[in-house]
């Protein structure tokens, strides 16, 4: 039997799946490498928490949130 997810993890889901690709591309890196980017510097834990109001803004603005939060624990680009 197979499950579907909830309105809101599915929203979750689809914007954490287009904003890291986002993040890759203003980074000039792959997306796995930033995935791992954001997983080694508190970008995904930041993402996870924060998603709703992220998805709300300018994807511009996300990213560069998230980069913040990554050079605020140790990330350099």
């Amino acid at each position: 039997m197979a499950t579907t997810l909830d309105k809101q993890t599915s929203d979750k889901v689809s914007f954490i799946t287009y904003i890291i690709p986002k993040f890759a591309e203003a980074y000039k890196m792959n997306v796995q490498n930033a995935y791992f980017y954001l997983k080694k510097y508190g970008g995904l834990a930041f993402l996870d928490e924060h998603w709703w109001a992220l998805h709300t803004d300018n994807p511009f603005w996300a990213v560069r949130d998230m980069f913040e939060v990554c050079r605020q624990n140790g990330g350099y680009r």
